[in-house]
């Protein structure tokens, strides 16, 4: 059953308006205690998102007209050290969330509440605004490295320490404070408890990760360091296509280029494909081992990554980030089994629900992509593929995969308002587009000077529309 539209623009105003009577508001707990008994849940968590949004816009218009208007009192927050944005895990289409390898099943269920209540974007919105037309348009004056402020400031590095510093880390706390960013030398072992490749109890993590780690050296022996003669057809076709895809990786990284990296690389995925005899290895995965590769390495080399040296490390701390990143990537490739299998349908189920959600968000847009003959799949498999690594700038790619992570099970269909946020980021550009221009535009996106300010926008958009549309699901029905 299809919602009125005129119903839902009537709730969005209703929504806003509450918003407004509420915009001046600092403290959460303040905020929360003057707000009438009427208003739901869902309504203080989507007025929150909306005063988040709307001091990174002036007047703007999202697409499925809801209107942001800017709010009157200074955001609260400056672009200053390292990534920041709105937060929150979802679910789609599914029962109550349980996350990735979460074995604490007796929660309280008031926390799952409190876990995706407080979305926040603090970003400045003086000069360098995104909007969803004139993004492409940004000076490269724009620093590349500017990160927001929530994944450094003083209360956030206090919170992230104390979930960290307990015996046993509540994963859900960990997931609310990740999805908003983490600081850069948290990351590794962030990553690795979001993951559950490292165990919630401190006492037993470096006994797991000492056997998981060694258990990858045994493989790799087993598997790799063999000759071609005690290798199938199959198995020789396949460390060679490796062999081929590991030097394209990721190619504007000097640091990829590296032969040891490469090594390192190519380790990682025949073995990956070996012990996933379902999928094998598929063009892509490659990419999807690089964000660990370098958070893992970010715990021995300091500086940037173009002038990182993987010869400046002993062989016994190269062999454990490769055993860390094959244990990572084979976690995170557990949620998301049917993308690499035989057809990937798993891929070309999520880009149906891309076309859908893109067409109840923007009509135009949608009716215009298909007048001129595009099929999502010829933009949008790629996307889900390599999951935007090779369409934003690699130096993002880490802030976005802490959102990534912090979805746990749900990050496969959160993907999709990822995505159609993504794609509508330059809304106002494709509808003056044909279909070889289209193509060419989608294949080469504009996001070169992107810095973490487009990147909070993209996701403060995916929350937003997450909020709106999976707690009216008649609004995706046909």
């Amino acid at each position: 059953m299809r919602v009125d539209n005129a119903n839902h623009h009537g709730c969005c105003h209703r929504t806003m308006k509450s918003n407004n009577s509420h915009s001046k508001e600092e403290d959460p707990k303040q905020e929360t205690s003057s707000t009438n008994s009427h208003v739901t849940t869902l309504d203080s968590r989507f007025n929150q998102t909306l005063r988040n949004v709307q001091g990174l816009l002036k007047g703007r218009s999202f697409p499925g007209k809801v209107l942001i208007t800017r709010r009157s009192d200074p955001v609260d927050g400056t672009i200053v050290g390292s990534p920041g944005g709105s937060r929150s895990p979802s679910e789609i289409d599914s029962p109550p969330h349980k996350h990735m390898h979460d074995h604490n099943h007796d929660h309280d269920p008031s926390e799952d509440h409190s876990h995706r209540d407080k979305p926040n974007t603090n970003i400045t919105d003086n000069k360098s605004k995104p909007s969803m037309s004139n993004s492409e348009d940004r000076t490269e004056e724009a620093p590349r490295f500017v990160m927001g402020a929530r994944a450094t400031d003083t209360a956030r590095l206090m919170k992230f320490t104390k979930v960290l510093g307990g015996t046993t880390v509540i994963l859900d706390k960990l997931r609310e404070l990740a999805w908003s960013g983490v600081p850069p030398y948290l990351r590794p072992n962030v990553w690795r408890l979001l993951l559950g490749y490292a165990p919630p109890n401190s006492d037993r993590r470096e006994g797991v990760l000492r056997r998981k780690r060694i258990e990858y050296f045994d493989c790799v022996a087993q598997y790799y360091d063999v000759s071609d003669n005690e290798r199938t057809d199959e198995e020789i076709n396949m460390l060679r296509q490796i062999a081929v895809d590991c030097p394209r990786t990721v190619p504007d990284v000097t640091f990829f280029q590296q032969a040891a990296v490469q090594k390192s690389l190519e380790r990682i995925l025949y073995t990956w494909a070996i012990r996933h005899p379902a999928s094998g290895y598929v063009q892509g995965i490659n990419d999807l081992a690089t964000p660990f590769l370098v958070v893992f390495l970010s715990e021995h080399l300091e500086g940037n990554v173009e002038s990182w040296s993987i010869g400046d490390l002993d062989p016994e701390k190269i062999s454990n980030v490769e055993a860390d990143c094959y244990w990572c990537l084979s976690k995170l490739l557990d949620g998301m089994q049917d993308h690499y299998t035989f057809a990937q349908p798993g891929i070309q189920r999520l880009v149906f629900k891309l076309k859908e959600l893109v067409r109840r968000i923007d009509e135009p847009v949608a009716k215009h992509i298909d007048e001129q003959g595009l099929e999502f799949l010829q933009f949008a498999f790629r996307w889900f593929n390599c999951l935007l690594i090779r369409e934003i700038p690699f130096n993002l790619v880490t802030r976005l995969w802490d959102t990534y992570l912090a979805e746990g099970d749900a990050l496969p269909d959160f993907l999709v308002y990822i995505f159609a946020s993504f794609l509508l980021t330059w809304s106002d550009k494709l509808l003056k587009l044909d279909f070889q221009e289209m193509v060419m535009f989608l294949q080469h996106l504009p996001t070169n000077n992107w810095n973490h300010q487009e990147l909070e926008m993209v996701l403060s958009r995916a929350f937003m529309w997450h909020t709106m549309f999976d707690s009216c699901p008649n609004h995706l029905s046909t």
